[in-house]
Order: C-alpha cells, then sequence, then structure tokens
C-alpha cells in the first residue's frame, strides 16, 4: 500500500517562495532593460514616474528587491522553505563579490573626500566584510546578503538623489567628468544584474540547480544588452542615414523609378550628389578579393588537411594563419602599398586593392575551410574508398559537399570584415573622394584581347577608385563638402548605404550556406 508524502515541490509555501523569487527576477530584469534605455537615451533619468524623477523611482525599486533577495536568503537559512544549498557559496562568487566591495568602498571613500591610504582603508575593510560575508556563512547567505546589500546600497544613493538627474563629477588627474545621465544607468544595470543573479539562485533552491538559473539569467540579460545595443546601432544608423539615402526620390515619369543618390556621382554636374561609383568600387573590391582568396584558401586547406603529411609543417601553417588573421588592416595596407602597387603600373588601383582585401581575407577561409574538411566523418571517406572511388573524387564529390556550409561561413564573416576596411583602401585603391559618375569602374566591359602576353587587358583594373568606407573617411575625416547640400545629411546616408552592402553581402552568403545545407541533406 502505497502512502502519500509531502514533498518540497508541492508544499503551499514553497510555492509562494517562488512566486516572490520569480517575481524579484522579472522585476530586476525590467529594472535592468530601463537602465539600458536609459544609457542609450531611448529614456532620461529625469522623465517622471508617479510624480518622481526615474532616477529616484529606480532607486526604490532597487532598494526593495534588494530587501527582498536578503529575505530570500534568511528564509532559506531559518528553514522556513526547504532549499538544497551548498555549505558556500562558491570561490567565484567569493571573488566577484570580494572584488565589488572593494570597489565600492573606493568609490564610497572617495564622495567624502578620502584620498591615498584612507581611501585604500575602507576599500580593504568594504572588501574583508563582504569576503566574509559570502565565503564563511552558508551558500543561501552567501549568496544573497552581499548581492541584496549592493542593489539596497545603490538604490539608496539612487532614491535619496545623492546621485542623479544634474549630477556630475570631476575626476582629479584625469581630463574627465562623469555625469549622472551616464552615472545612474550603469548603477542601475549592474545592480540590477547582482540582484537578478541572486533572486534567481534563489528560485533555483540554490544548490547546483540554483547556480544554473542563476548563471542564466546572467547570460540571459547581458545577451539582450548585446543584442540591444547591435539593434540600436543599426536603427540609429538607419534613421539618421534615411533622409540623405533617399534625397530625390521618386517614382514615375520616363525612367519610372528615381534614385539620384544611388545611380549618381558626386561631380560637379551632378543634381543630386550620389554614391554610386563608390557604390561599385566597393562592390568590385569584395568581388575580387573574394574570387582571389576563396578558391586560393579552400584549395589550400584541401592538401592540408586531405594531402599533407601531420606534423611541423601543417602546424606551422596553422600558426601563421591564425596569426595573419589577427594582423591589423593596416598592416595588410601597408604591404599593398609597398608590394603590389609597384607592380601594377606603381599608383593606386582597383586590382591592387583587391588582392590586399583578398590577402586579407584568406587566413580566415584557411582556417575555417580546413576546421569544416576535417569535421567530415572518416565514414564518407572510407564508404568512398571501399567503392574504388580516387581519393581526388573522394574529396570532389564527397568531402568538399559536406564541407560547403562550413566554408561559406568563413567566407561570410570575412566579407563582413573587409567590406567595411578603410586603411588598405586608402593605401592601395583610393580615387576621388567626390567622383562623378563616369569614374565608376566598368569592369566587365574593359576586357580586351592583346597579342601579346597576358593576352587580356583590363584598363579599368589598373585605375584608382572611390569606395564606400574611403569615401565615407574622408567626408568625416576631411570635411569635404564640394557641391553637396547638407554634407552630413550625405555622410549618414553613405554610412547607411555601406551597412546594406555589408548586410546585403551577408544575405548572400547566408542564403548560400542554406542551399548547401539542403542539398547536403536531401
Amino acid at each position: 500500500m502505497s502512502r502519500a508524502t509531502e514533498t518540497a515541490l508541492v508544499r503551499e509555501d514553497r510555492s509562494v517562495y517562488e512566486a516572490l523569487t520569480a517575481g524579484a527576477v522579472g522585476v530586476s530584469g525590467l529594472a535592468f532593460a530601463v537602465g539600458l534605455a536609459a544609457l542609450v537615451d531611448v529614456v532620461a533619468i529625469d522623465d517622471p514616474v508617479a510624480g518622481l524623477p526615474l532616477s529616484t523611482a529606480l532607486g526604490a525599486v532597487l532598494v526593495v528587491v534588494g530587501l527582498g533577495v536578503v529575505g530570500f536568503g534568511v528564509a532559506s537559512r531559518l528553514g522556513v522553505v526547504d532549499t538544497g544549498p551548498q555549505p558556500s557559496a562558491g570561490i567565484v562568487a567569493t571573488a566577484a563579490f570580494t572584488g565589488l566591495w572593494l570597489a565600492i568602498g573606493a568609490l564610497a571613500a572617495g564622495s567624502v573626500g578620502l584620498e591615498g591610504v584612507g581611501r585604500l582603508a575602507v576599500a580593504v575593510v568594504a572588501g574583508g566584510v563582504a569576503f566574509a560575508a559570502t565565503a564563511l556563512p552558508r551558500e543561501d547567505v552567501g549568496s544573497t546578503l552581499p548581492a541584496g546589500g549592493v542593489a539596497v546600497l545603490a538604490g539608496a544613493v539612487l532614491a535619496s538623489a545623492v546621485v542623479g538627474p544634474g549630477w556630475e563629477r570631476v575626476l582629479a588627474g584625469y581630463d574627465a567628468t562623469l555625469f549622472g545621465d551616464t552615472v545612474v544607468p550603469v548603477v542601475v544595470m549592474v545592480a540590477s544584474l547582482v540582484a537578478g543573479w541572486g533572486a534567481a539562485k534563489a528560485y533555483g533552491g540554490f544548490g547546483a540547480r540554483g547556480r544554473n538559473v542563476g548563471a542564466y539569467v546572467l547570460i540571459y540579460l547581458v545577451v539582450v544588452a548585446i543584442l540591444s545595443v547591435l539593434v540600436g546601432l543599426v536603427a540609429f544608423v538607419t534613421v539618421r542615414g534615411l533622409p540623405g539615402l533617399f534625397r530625390g526620390f521618386g517614382v514615375g515619369g520616363p525612367g519610372l523609378l528615381r534614385w539620384p543618390f544611388l545611380t549618381n556621382g558626386a561631380g560637379l554636374l551632378a543634381e543630386v550628389a550620389g554614391v554610386f561609383p563608390a557604390l561599385v568600387g566597393t562592390v568590385w573590391l569584395v568581388v575580387g578579393a573574394v574570387l582571389f582568396a576563396v578558391p586560393t584558401g579552400v584549395g589550400a586547406a584541401v592538401f592540408l588537411s586531405e594531402y599533407a603529411e601531420q606534423g611541423r609543417f601543417t602546424g606551422a601553417v596553422e600558426v601563421a594563419t591564425n596569426g595573419l588573421w589577427s594582423t591589423p588592416s593596416i598592416v595588410f595596407g601597408l604591404f599593398g602599398a609597398a608590394f603590389l602597387i609597384p607592380r601594377f603600373g606603381n599608383q593606386k588601383s582597383l586590382i591592387a586593392g583587391m588582392l590586399t582585401l583578398g590577402f586579407m581575407l584568406l587566413p580566415l577561409v584557411l582556417i575555417t575551410s580546413r576546421e569544416a574538411i576535417l569535421a567530415v566523418p572518416d565514414e564518407y571517406r572510407d564508404a568512398s574508398a571501399a567503392l574504388g572511388v580516387s581519393k581526388w573524387q573522394t574529396v570532389r564529390s564527397v568531402v568538399l559537399p559536406a564541407a560547403i556550409p562550413g566554408i561559406t561561413t568563413g567566407v561570410i564573416l570575412g566579407v563582413g570584415r573587409i567590406a567595411g576596411e578603410t586603411a588598405p583602401i586608402l593605401l592601395t585603391t583610393g580615387g576621388g573622394v567626390l567622383p562623378a559618375k563616369s569614374a565608376a569602374p566598368d569592369v566587365l566591359g574593359g576586357f580586351r584581347l592583346t597579342g601579346s602576353p597576358p593576352f587580356v587587358s583590363n584598363p579599368a583594373l589598373l585605375e584608382a577608385t572611390s569606395a564606400l568606407p574611403y569615401q565615407l573617411y574622408a567626408l568625416i575625416t576631411a570635411g569635404l563638402s564640394g557641391n553637396i547640400e547638407n554634407p552630413q545629411e550625405f555622410a549618414w546616408g553613405l554610412a547607411l548605404t555601406l551597412l546594406l552592402v555589408v548586410l546585403a553581402f551577408y544575405a548572400v552568403g547566408i542564403a548560400t550556406r542554406y542551399y548547401f545545407r539542403r542539398k547536403l541533406h536531401q
């Protein structure tokens, strides 16, 4: 005969406890989001909330959440709820809270005028107390007491308007000033992160599950912050660039569609200054770099992975390619200026820029292609060899098709880098800053047959060419305007165009990878 047992997962007090801790996690996440919005000026810290400035309201929220987090740990320690804490909060938590409270102590001492030994003493005392409060008690108290203390202290500072709208402090010894518009959001974000982590551990009942839940909350909030900043940057460039991008845009008339910003040059005869030559130059630079780097990189990866004996040579190549990928772009630009330009008429040219960007792209293509080829299971090679297929046929028909999605990923990442590079283009390609439409390179129409080696010539490849990054750099740094009515609007439209070109290359690469993945799994 079975008998019913009451477990901690269904007890009423446990359910209430979980609801409260989940609520604290949610409020912490909301406070973090508001702090992030204030940091990027979506909202202002002096905006009214229930008759109070936003900074004061956020401070009150942090105080409540911090006290709640401390209460969760105390409730667990007194046995009010059933949890499974470890004997200690752990080395990572101890080190993190010790360092955090050291910084808090130093800031607090500095705010009251202490310097030197006095400031150091306050910081050491604060860090020592945090160390003892984290390392000595059981995990429930050691995790929640320091975390809740951070939130309570930060909230009290904001709620009492010690730091708030209009606050500023000159940093002694530095040519800089801190303002409340920046400090308040950062304080809110840090305090809400710490409090949310403590509440999440309490929600998970401490122990292994609580640590996992706390880590997830931290990771999610940080990832959301990063994605929000990235989306915000794209949105900011889009909003600022749309007026310039659509300047003169119209539908109807003989041409049906008029988009002078994309179809005009920036010469004196252009009614609306455009970016057509720079746009075409950027596309050809990327296409030429890809045509040079991808076959070379994939071929080298096939040799190193399938034919070369694994030893010192392949190890040296791997170290060299990793080092080349980490090399600053200006070094590649200097290489192009010193080595390539003298071999192409001793002047800046489109082909010199193509090859320079191709050399930048080559290491990543080689690294990712080799890894993708090595990731193909050996069973594929063994099955092909068992059918009597030659090694090259196996590589061409079995290994490479299976590795194409990984190779494409490397090309996508590399194109995203080279498409926006400025230094190599400045040193090897840079043409006119404000070129006329006729200055756009006609690469396809420029090929001519000759009677002597190499039997094909293309003057367009040997001419200096403008590009979007170079033109944007010149507009911003040199303040060139020419016949442009609104240089700032034109520059933002140029930046948006460059962003769209990079995203277009990304889209092509992602579509290619998706296509080959579908073919692979059919």
